[in-house]
């Protein structure tokens, strides 16, 4: 690396890293979850969404960068005028929802031994901070841009992407896009992702009053809780043996209904191994105790074939394409609905299965246990390790890291990347570094993430884009 460029980044870091912290904390107050039943013409995916997006449209301003709200859907800031063939980042402001076991407010930034935590320091309102001030660094360096660059910042990564949709019908692709929201080194390849909502036909008599886990369906939950009525014939089951570790126990009711809560392990569903699903431990204890009615049963019986086996073998989808990781399957809610109870699915599959073959496949297995309605199918994307412009954002990471022999590698997360023409998912997070036991992970509780790692991602980016500004890529 060019030495004078290299004290040129650090010395921008340094005088702007109090900024970063600031306007990262002014993202993560906003609660931008989703909220379809608000939406409204000039709130599309809901208050929360939008309000993050004039917040981060407000950063941008305030940082010297042009910008543009694109009908509150999505938005960009950007240097070097707004011409079509252009470079970008994407990120999102949107989140899941905060969900359970924080030791603190999830939408007031607190900072412990080196890492910021709330909800979305990671996913995604660090990283889009990060994105501004790498073109802050651009625009104040003074760099001649061969093509325009854009930040884009989204308001529907969460639940669907319908702003890249809308975005990608109303507005050009750029030449190459990258997008911060998944691990270093490079993420060249994304498994297919699949989500459905599997029920049970309409419950006469059953004995679960009402059932509910999880707060989304991309992630494994870390609680689930049911209010059960036990037979007097069972009670006495119910005092000898009331708890188990994961699960406690509250009588109602004189004693004939029983408040279960399960406590489990939360995470990403894309990333299973490591937790611990609520919603199984609760289906377990109710299942072990021959609590639910015999509807309810057979039902139950064919959820847990989700929560027992996350490869998604007991489902009969198991795949492994020798290119992707193996095929996961995470059932992260449950709820009742219309008389029935009902779980979703997510799985992240590989290129040796499709969307419709998944849903087939667990029809039969249910042989009637479950009506399935498929919903999201998208297929997975790849992208040769050898393009050149994989090769100038590796050569960034290589510089600044170190780590000559890192390599680009496929996941089972989805981004935004498989959207565009020409895109990868990029960083910021080093999964294979030691972090501390209180920082929490994406999508769970006490989520966090290191300073000193968003920072280094800053002169990572810097770098990349400067290095593909020197490629012919129209």
């Amino acid at each position: 690396m060019d030495e004078r460029l290299n004290r040129s980044i650090d010395a921008f870091i340094k005088e702007n890293e109090a900024g970063i912290r600031r306007d990262i904390a002014r993202l993560v107050a906003v609660n931008s979850v989703e909220d379809m039943a608000a939406a409204t013409a000039d709130a599309p995916f809901g208050p929360g969404p939008k309000k993050a997006l004039d917040e981060g449209l407000a950063i941008a301003e305030e940082l010297g960068l042009g910008t543009r709200n694109c009908e509150n859907r999505i938005g960009y800031a950007y240097i070097g005028g707004e011409g079509d063939k252009y470079l970008a980042t994407i990120t999102h402001l949107d989140i899941v929802g905060a969900g359970d076991g924080w030791l603190a407010d999830p939408f007031v930034m607190r900072e412990r031994e080196g890492y910021i935590l709330g909800r979305g320091v990671m996913d995604d309102k660090g990283p889009s901070v990060i994105c501004l001030y790498a073109l802050k660094y651009l625009k104040e360096a003074g760099i001649p841009l061969r093509y325009p660059v854009r930040a884009l910042l989204g308001a529907n990564e969460e639940t669907g992407m319908g702003d890249l949709d809308y975005y990608l019908a109303h507005y050009p692709a750029p030449l190459f896009c990258f997008s911060p929201d998944a691990d270093f080194p490079l993420i060249n390849g994304e498994k297919g992702i699949y989500h459905a909502k599997m029920s049970s036909q309409p419950i006469e008599s059953g004995n679960i009053r009402f059932i509910k886990g999880g707060f989304a369906p991309n992630a494994v939950p870390e609680k689930a809780e049911a209010d059960v009525f036990v037979p007097a014939e069972k009670e006495e089951l119910m005092v000898k043996t009331p708890e188990v570790e994961a699960v406690k126990t509250a009588e109602e009711e004189g004693g004939s209904v029983w408040h279960l809560r399960a406590f489990g392990k939360g995470g990403h569903a894309a990333l299973p191994a490591g937790t611990v699903n609520a919603i199984g431990l609760l289906l377990h204890y109710i299942t072990d105790r021959a609590l639910a009615s015999a509807e309810e049963a057979r039902f139950i019986e064919f959820a847990l074939k989700a929560h027992d086996a996350t490869d998604g073998s007991l489902l009969g989808i198991a795949r492994d394409d020798g290119r992707f990781k193996p095929l996961t399957a995470v059932s992260g809610m449950i709820f009742r609905e219309n008389g029935c109870l009902v779980t979703t699915l997510d799985c992240r599959y590989p290129t040796n299965i499709t969307g419709e073959e998944i849903t087939r496949i667990l029809e039969q297995t249910a042989d009637g246990a479950a009506v399935i309605k498929a919903g999201l199918a998208a297929p997975p994307f790849w992208k040769e390790p050898d393009a050149p412009e994989i090769e100038a954002c590796m050569n960034a990471y290589r510089a600044v890291t170190g780590e000559q022999e890192a390599k680009p590698f496929s996941i089972g997360g989805g981004t935004y990347a498989r959207h565009f023409p020409n895109a990868v998912a990029f960083g910021p997070e080093h999964p294979e570094r030691p972090h501390p036991a209180f920082a929490g992970s994406i999508h769970g509780a006490e989520e966090a993430a290191s300073m000193s790692e968003l920072l280094e991602s800053l002169k990572i980016y810097i770098l990349a884009l400067l290095g593909l500004e020197q490629l012919d890529l129209d």
